[in-house]
């Protein structure tokens, strides 16, 4: 099973759908992270073990986190038009077999 963050830029939704699927599942906004730093946010990741799944470009930095170092890293950028349904919608395909 895959464990998950959600950044507090994804909808809530995310995780029902990630949970739905045998996910565990964190929210920053349920873990005290609210508000935090992105380097914040990271270190709880690492030691949860959880890929971030997030908006926020700057997670992308492979000087600051490169590839193999952390369990992973989503950055879900969608245009603001887009709906969170739609947005989960397409997570949802692109996380099967996770």
């Amino acid at each position: 099973m895959t464990k998950f963050l959600i950044d507090e830029d994804m909808p809530r939704a995310t995780a029902r759908i990630l949970r739905s699927r045998g996910h565990e599942v964190l929210d920053v906004r349920d873990c005290g992270l609210r508000g935090k730093s992105d380097e914040e946010v990271y270190r709880y990741a690492l030691q949860e073990q959880a890929i971030i799944i997030t908006g926020d470009f700057g997670f992308g930095n492979l000087l600051r986190r490169p590839l193999g170092t952390h369990p992973g890293i989503v950055i879900a950028h969608f245009p603001n038009k887009v709906s969170a349904n739609e947005m989960n919608r397409r997570l949802d395909t692109a996380l099967k077999g996770r």
